[in-house]
């Protein structure tokens, strides 16, 4: 094990402190020592180089942690190939090149399990990466996240930088998108459901045919999860995060169906896509640091629900103000 990392009197900027991971790891920061640097948009354009680079100047971070990103669901990944791939290559690449010109001494980069093959073997090991061909639902997103693993490898090779990234699995919380056009399955089925109960409908469509398999990790836990790998992690191959238990989609609903009070009957609508068959991670590495994961996903999805009936008509505003 390499020797710890002390994060008491650290200067940390989390990079998309505004979505649903970056709020996550802020208030996990909050009960540690140090001083926590962010930067909204109109203060931190992330996509353009000369911006991140004297913002990184002006401030001095010592330790960066990279949680923003251009996410979404199948039907956003789809529409939006050239957002996913482009926007995201920018922002990672502009934060490592301006980390490394100014010394930050530490570097977390937050990559996704949807990097990994479609079929690789279950549940997946980090080596399984660049093994098979990608998930196309999906691609665009996961090449852009896999070069940024590659490019932390690379500033530890060429430069000796003590920077690390983590995979984390699906992950759900508050602050999620629950946007019913871009969001991911968790929070989608949460939406609907709640709504389904509320209007009484008799019934209630699910995305495919509800069999593929998926991982849950609440984000509090990844943020926590993240603390530990900063201080306790120091290895060029990229740690996964996750439960390492899973369960289908219809499984989901089901439990969702049940927390909501949903009393309709579920139809799985077969002609839309099931994406991956199955995405369960390894989470042996992980392990092996010490750190494992403590919200289990029934009582997640309790919190989850509950903080978005107390935000949704908030939500919903908002979502018509950008419209």
């Amino acid at each position: 094990m390499p020797a710890p990392f002390d994060l008491a009197g650290q200067r940390i900027f989390v990079a998309g402190h505004n979505g649903m991971v970056g709020r996550a790891l802020v208030r996990r920061l909050e009960r540690e020592p140090v001083t926590v640097l962010t930067a909204g948009r109109r203060e931190l354009e992330l996509t353009d180089p000369t911006a991140v680079d004297s913002w990184i100047a002006a401030h001095r971070p010592e330790v960066v942690i990279i949680a923003a990103a251009k996410v979404g669901g199948i039907l956003a990944n789809k529409t939006f190939p050239v957002d996913f791939l482009e926007q995201n290559l920018l922002i990672q690449t502009n934060l490592m090149r301006s980390s490394h010109r100014h010394e930050v001494a530490r570097l977390l980069f937050l990559g996704s399990s949807c990097i990994y093959p479609r079929d690789c073997p279950q549940p997946i090991k980090e080596e399984y990466l660049l093994t098979g061909p990608l998930e196309p639902t999906n691609d665009a997103y996961a090449l852009a996240k896999i070069a940024g693993l590659r490019l932390v490898r690379a500033y530890r090779e060429q430069f000796g930088r003590a920077w690390i990234s983590a995979m984390p699995t699906n992950l759900y919380g508050p602050f999620d998108n629950f946007d019913p056009a871009t969001s991911h399955v968790l929070p989608a089925l949460i939406r609907r459901f709640d709504e389904a109960t509320k209007s009484e409908a008799p019934s209630l469509a699910v995305w495919g045919t509800g069999r593929p398999r998926r991982e849950f990790l609440h984000v509090d836990d990844l943020a926590d999860g993240c603390l530990h790998l900063l201080c306790h992690y120091d290895d060029g191959i990229a740690v996964n995060v996750g439960t390492g238990e899973d369960l289908t989609i219809a499984e989901l609903a089901r439990n969702i169906a049940r927390i909501t009070g949903y009393a309709g009957d579920l139809a799985f609508d077969t002609k839309k896509p099931d994406g991956t068959p199955r995405k369960l991670l390894d989470i042996t590495r992980l392990a092996a640091t010490g750190w494992r994961p403590k919200i289990p996903l029934e009582a997640g999805l309790a919190a989850t629900l509950a903080w978005y009936r107390a935000n949704a008509s908030a939500l919903e505003a908002r979502g018509r103000h950008a419209a």
